[in-house]
C-alpha cells in the first residue's frame, strides 16, 4: 500500500509500493461494490481522493528494449510517487487536498484483467502506467471501467498512448501523457479530487417553482451533485430566528472592514448580516455547501426579507458557495472550478463590451473579497446598495489590475465556454453594476490581446459568465476530458 497525503502545506511522505504491487486497499475500501456502472452514482463520505496505481507491461519485452528491467522501472515510478514533494510543483490549496495512491498491480496479458477489475474497490481514478508497448487491449479496458483514467506514458515507453488518445477523442473519461515529468500528474489528481467533492456536493435551488427538473436530474447523473429545489419558506423562518443583536456585531465587524459606506443605514446591513447568518444556518440544516436563489424576483415580490448580496461575499469568502439568480449553470460552473482550484471564489458577472477601446467589462452587485481563495488577502470593498433599484446591500471590490482571468460557463451539463483575460482596472462609472473590471481579452498562450468586437459577435448561450483569478485554460481542458464535456474556447 502507498499511503501519499497532501496537505495544505506540504506533501506527507508515504511508503514505496511494493515492487510486485498490492491486491488489497484499506479497510475503508473491503465494501464490495461493482466494477461497472456509472461513476458519478458511486458516493462516499471520504476526505480524501483515492487513485488507482496499475503497471501494464508484456511478458517478454520488445520495445523499448529486449533488456527492460520492469521491476527497475516500477520501482523507479514508486519512488517518483512517494516523494511528491520533490517532484510535484503543488499549487497552495486552501482545503485539504488528501491523496492515497492503492494498488500498484503489474498486469502483463488480458486473462490479468479481471482479478484486477474485481478488486479495484472504492477508488476516485486510475493512473495507468505502460511500461512496455502492445498492451493497448489492457489500457481499453481499464478505461471502459468508467472511472477518470490516465495514461502516463514516457517517451519511448511503447506505442499504446494512441490507443488512450484515441478513446479521450471518444468521449471517453481519460487522458494521456507524453513525457518523463510525474509532476504532469498534479492537475489530474487535483481533477480527481474535484470529481470526489463534486459527488459530496448539494445545491438548494430557492425560488418559488419548486419541481424538479431533467436537468437537475442530468446533473445529478454525470456529476454526482444533488440539486433540491425549495420555496422561501423554511429560510424566511431562519431569518426571523436570528438574534438582531449577533447580526448586529456581525454588521459593525462588516462596516470596520470597508473602505466605506456609501448609501446603505446600519439597519440595512444588520438585515444584509442576518440574511447571512440564516443562510449558514441553514446550509446546516440541510447539509449542503451551495445555494442559489430567485433573488431579484424574490425581493421584488416580498418573498425575500434582504438581498442576498453580502451573504454571496460572504459565503464565497468562506469557502462555501452563494450564487444569485437561481442561476444553476453559474452554480455548476463555480462548484466545478472551486472543487478544482480548493476553494477559490468565482465573480458571477453581466459582461458588456467596449469596441472602441477593446475591452470588455464584467459587471455585478455580488462577489467575493478573497479572490485568491479563503486564506488570501480581502480586496478592498466599499458597502453600497443594489444598484438596479438602490435597496438592499451589495459591496464594490476593487479587484487587482494586471491579474490574469479566467472566464468560464458550463451549459446544459455538456459543454464549459471558456476565455481568458486580464483586469487593466476597476469602473466607477453610475451606469452597470458596482463592481465593474475592465478587461483586455487575451490569448491564453501567448497573453497576446485579441479582438474584442470577434468576441462579442461570437457571443452564445446568455449572460452570466463567472471570472476566476488565474489562467486554467490547460487544466479545464484536461478537466474536460475526464469530466465528460466539451470545451469551447469563446474568444
Amino acid at each position: 500500500m502507498c499511503n501519499c497525503n497532501l496537505s495544505r502545506r506540504d506533501f506527507i511522505k508515504s511508503s514505496v509500493l511494493s515492487t510486485s504491487g498490492i491486491a488489497a486497499l484499506n479497510s475503508m475500501m473491503n465494501t464490495p461494490e461493482p466494477s461497472y456502472g456509472s461513476y458519478a452514482s458511486k458516493k462516499n463520505n471520504r476526505d480524501l481522493t483515492i487513485i488507482k496505481v496499475v503497471y501494464f507491461a508484456k511478458p517478454v519485452p520488445s520495445w523499448p528494449c529486449p533488456d527492460l528491467d520492469v521491476d527497475a522501472e516500477m520501482r523507479m515510478i514508486n519512488d517518483k510517487l512517494a516523494d511528491l514533494k520533490k517532484v510535484w510543483k503543488f499549487k497552495e490549496r486552501d482545503w485539504d487536498f488528501n491523496v492515497e495512491f492503492a494498488g500498484g498491480e503489474l498486469l502483463r496479458v488480458p486473462e490479468d484483467f479481471p482479478a484486477f477489475a474485481d478488486n479495484l474497490g472504492d477508488v476516485d481514478g486510475i493512473f495507468m502506467f505502460n511500461l512496455t508497448s502492445t498492451v493497448a487491449e489492457l489500457v481499453n479496458r481499464t478505461v471502459e471501467l468508467g472511472y477518470p483514467s490516465v495514461l502516463f506514458s514516457q517517451p519511448a515507453s511503447g506505442h499504446d498512448w494512441l490507443t488512450a488518445a484515441g478513446l479521450a477523442q471518444n468521449g471517453k473519461r481519460c487522458d494521456v501523457i507524453g513525457s518523463y515529468d510525474f509532476g504532469e500528474l498534479e492537475p489530474y489528481a487535483r481533477i480527481m479530487d474535484a470529481m470526489r467533492r463534486l459527488k459530496q456536493s448539494k445545491i438548494l435551488r430557492i425560488r418559488s417553482q419548486t419541481e424538479k427538473t431533467d436537468f437537475m436530474e442530468k446533473v445529478n447523473n454525470k456529476f454526482g451533485v444533488e440539486i433540491k429545489p425549495m420555496d422561501y419558506s423554511r429560510l424566511n423562518e431562519l431569518y426571523d430566528s436570528i438574534d438582531i443583536y449577533k447580526a448586529g456585531k456581525e454588521a459593525d465587524t462588516f462596516i470596520k472592514d470597508a473602505v466605506k459606506v456609501v448609501e446603505p443605514t446600519r439597519d440595512d446591513v444588520i438585515a444584509a448580516n442576518r440574511f447571512y447568518l440564516a443562510v449558514k444556518r441553514f446550509l446546516k440544516e440541510e447539509n449542503a455547501n451551495a445555494i442559489t436563489i430567485d433573488c431579484l424576483g424574490g425581493f421584488r415580490r416580498g418573498d425575500l426579507k434582504a438581498y442576498p448580496c453580502v451573504t454571496w461575499t460572504r459565503l464565497n469568502d468562506e469557502g462555501l458557495l452563494g450564487v444569485c439568480e437561481a442561476d444553476l449553470d453559474s452554480t455548476l460552473s463555480s462548484l466545478i472550478m472551486q472543487s478544482f482550484t480548493g476553494g477559490k471564489p468565482g465573480f458571477v458577472t453581466d459582461p458588456f463590451f467596449d469596441t472602441k477601446s477593446n475591452t470588455v467589462v464584467h459587471a455585478h452587485c455580488v462577489s467575493a473579497t478573497k479572490l485568491d481563495g479563503p486564506s488570501g488577502e480581502s480586496a478592498p470593498y466599499i458597502i453600497r446598495t443594489h444598484m438596479e433599484d438602490d435597496k438592499g446591500v451589495s459591496i464594490q471590490v476593487k479587484m487587482r489590475a494586471g491579474q490574469v482571468v479566467t472566464s468560464v460557463k458550463i451549459v446544459n451539463a455538456d459543454t464549459m465556454l471558456v476565455s481568458t483575460a486580464k483586469i487593466i482596472g476597476n469602473s466607477d462609472k453610475k451606469r452597470g453594476c458596482r463592481t465593474k473590471i475592465v478587461c483586455k481579452v487575451i490569448d491564453p498562450k501567448t497573453e497576446q490581446e485579441l479582438d474584442v468586437d470577434e468576441y462579442l459577435h461570437s457571443w452564445t448561450n446568455g449572460l452570466h459568465r463567472v471570472i476566476y483569478y488565474g489562467n486554467y485554460m490547460k487544466d479545464i481542458e484536461k478537466m474536460g476530458r475526464l469530466m465528460g464535456f466539451k470545451v469551447v474556447r469563446e474568444a
